[in-house]
């Protein structure tokens, strides 16, 4: 019995000495591709916002890495030119644009030596958003309700902006400064706080199988319960993108990478097919898909009063 136990001891000792983490060479593969994000706008007296960046090493620790002093064009197909300026690191906006519907349009990117063109896309007409609604349940959910009675737009886009109030642990009327005590005043308050964060995820809707071109209660975001989020009050800035078939499936593809994935029966990735071209280098991917539509917006509020009862958390949503 001794020896079956010391045997077993070195068997166990020789699996851990030869146990070593496994890291698959796309882990550690030092690939830098164009990430262009962002939608043409042609809502009139509206400005067109282009996000580019880099794809990052699945062991780097920072978040984004935005793509520096890059040149943007619109370029439609009569030819009108309408350049986009940098304000942010890696964002890019037009000025105020009213841009024919009837006409395609095209982006131009010149990065470095490098240049990358689009392919001409015709513009979708998003229609309305119907309403925002919600429900409380075990949280609160909110949803997107929207219809086209043309029938013309069957694929859908949305992300949204949303903004809370919520406030301190504790309220003081008094600050120091240079050592002195003094009593705030209203514009000079810090009990009442505000914080604003973007959607995360890409959301998605089609109405191809259904006989109206009608979106009902399509999910949006969940704010579980007790979050600060609804300690004071809520609200969510909404927009709306109508696709085409091309540009939904390419969006469809990246949803299935990035937030359909981990279990066994989940979708295995697949190949994203962009349709912005290295000119200067054909064989580089680009990421991203270039879409042309009015954009439609649509706000809601919720006030604490509304979810009664709700504990609100003081700490991080």
């Amino acid at each position: 019995m001794k020896e079956i136990k010391y045997y077993s001891l070195i068997f166990l000792l020789v699996l851990l000495a030869c146990r070593q983490p496994y890291e698959p060479p796309p882990i550690k593969a030092d690939y830098n591709f164009l990430v262009v994000e962002g939608v043409i706008n042609t809502t009139p007296n509206s400005s067109t916002t282009i996000l580019l960046s880099r794809t990052r090493n699945l062991a780097d620790t920072f978040l984004t890495s935005p793509e520096r002093f890059a040149q943007i064009e619109i370029e439609s197909g009569s030819g009108n030119l309408y350049n986009l300026m940098e304000g942010e690191p890696g964002i890019y906006t037009s000025n105020q644009l009213t841009l024919n519907p009837n006409q395609t349009y095209r982006l131009h990117i010149w990065v470095g030596n490098d240049q990358f063109i689009s392919d001409f896309v015709t513009v979708k007409n998003t229609p309305p958003i119907d309403s925002i609604t919600w429900k409380r349940d075990d949280g609160v959910t909110l949803y997107a309700n929207t219809h086209d009675p043309q029938n013309n737009t069957r694929y859908y886009r949305w992300d949204f902006i949303e903004t809370w109030q919520y406030r301190s642990v504790y309220e003081t009327d008094m600050g120091v400064q240079n050592g002195m005590i003094y009593f705030r005043d209203s514009t000079n308050q810090i009990y009442n706080c505000w914080r604003s964060m973007n959607s995360t995820e890409i959301l998605l809707a089609s109405s191809v199988r259904l006989s109206q071109d009608v979106i009902d209660k399509m999910p949006l975001q969940i704010i579980p319960e007790k979050s600060e989020k609804l300690s004071v009050r809520y609200s969510m800035l909404l927009k709306q993108y109508a696709l085409t078939e091309e540009a939904y499936k390419y969006w469809e593809i990246l949803q299935k990478n990035t937030q359909k994935l981990g279990t066994l029966f989940d979708a295995q990735p697949s190949q994203l097919v962009s349709n912005i071209y290295n000119t200067t280098n054909p064989s580089e991917p680009v990421i991203g898909y270039i879409s042309a539509c009015n954009v439609q917006e649509k706000r809601i509020f919720i006030r604490n009063f509304e979810v009664f009862p709700w504990e609100g958390s003081f700490s991080s949503p």
